[in-house]
């Protein structure tokens, strides 16, 4: 069976993935599939990093600006939505590149991964945030570590959402979530992947991080998150997002504008080995290295397309130079 291609672009946020995806883009004919779990919401543009329209080049990008910032949005909904973005693009004969660095969005298309869809049991949604208010939360992590070991190696102790996804999902099925992953990745996935990560030397990449932060201040950050407030007289769920709740803290008083800034770029940096810690256990990924300039970035280009003609060829190399 000859299964429709489909390029993925992954790695930690400020690698690069914006740039290396839209010029490849704009070489194979391609339109883009964001894998990001914050550009998925609209009026999120500049703690989000979500390319603008002249940046983005006339390239077509699905699922950005796509969810109001008060919905709920599931992986199982991501999945989704990504498949029908998928077939829309083949069906106009281009070529869709995923791009992102939610791992576990760009899991659920690649690996096929069925999230099973369960009716939040609000009375234990409630149970458990008292138990993480008086108990704390490393003790639910125990908990549900205790539950399924294999899906909470990948699971970061204070990443309180999906600690309770693990509970939620067992007390829902009486199974865990590794064994439900297991039991959808039987069915045989419909594509083809190749899949590319972007990997930056620690130092460079926090650097970078750390422009990027003061960039986004620079670029009105603080009164993104004025209007969103005001927009949706409440501050969403969305927002308790990376950057977003720490500004949320200096309007509040919690934090001063330096704290903020310096709070901001910390979380940035530890979400950056977060990410890569996830990518790393991906033996099919091919690594490519950051990049500083239009030379490097056109490299990359060119060892992508290499890549693909030789997988084409059925000759793929087992290592990339």
């Amino acid at each position: 069976m000859n299964k429709p291609k489909i390029i993925v672009i992954c790695g930690p946020t400020a690698s690069g993935k914006t740039a290396l995806s839209i010029e490849l883009a704009k070489k194979i004919n391609g339109e883009i599939v964001s894998a990001d779990s914050m550009q998925i919401y609209k009026d999120m543009n500049i703690g989000t990093a979500k390319p603008t329209i002249q940046e983005q080049d006339g390239i077509k990008h699905y699922l950005m600006d796509y969810v109001s910032p008060e919905k709920r949005y599931s992986v199982a909904e991501y999945k989704k939505d990504a498949i029908n973005a998928i077939e829309e693009i083949l069906k106009n004969k281009k070529v869709p590149i995923i791009v992102g660095g939610t791992g576990l969005y760009i899991d659920s298309v690649v690996k096929g991964i069925e999230y099973n869809e369960i009716n939040t049991d609000l009375n234990y949604r409630k149970e458990l945030d008292k138990i993480a208010e008086s108990e704390g939360l490393e003790y639910l992590y125990q908990k549900a570590k205790s539950i399924d070991e294999e899906a909470m190696k990948k699971i970061s102790h204070n990443d309180k959402k999906r600690i309770f996804r693990v509970l939620e999902l067992y007390k829902a099925t009486g199974k865990t979530k590794t064994q439900l992953e297991i039991e959808s990745r039987e069915k045989e996935n419909p594509y083809e992947f190749t899949i590319f990560g972007i990997e930056t030397e620690r130092e460079k990449l926090y650097n970078r991080i750390n422009a990027r932060v003061d960039n986004m201040i620079k670029q009105g950050l603080i009164k993104e998150v004025e209007e969103i407030i005001i927009k949706y007289n409440s501050f969403p769920t969305a927002m308790q997002g990376l950057g977003y709740k720490e500004v949320k803290e200096y309007l509040d008083g919690i934090l001063t504008k330096e704290e903020m800034t310096e709070k901001i770029k910390m979380e940035t940096r530890r979400y950056a080995k977060r990410q890569m810690t996830w990518f790393r256990r991906n033996k099919e990924i091919i690594w490519l290295k950051g990049v500083e300039n239009k030379e490097e970035l056109q490299k990359n280009i060119d060892i992508i397309l290499e890549v693909l003609k030789w997988k084409q060829m059925k000759k793929l190399p087992k290592k990339i130079s």
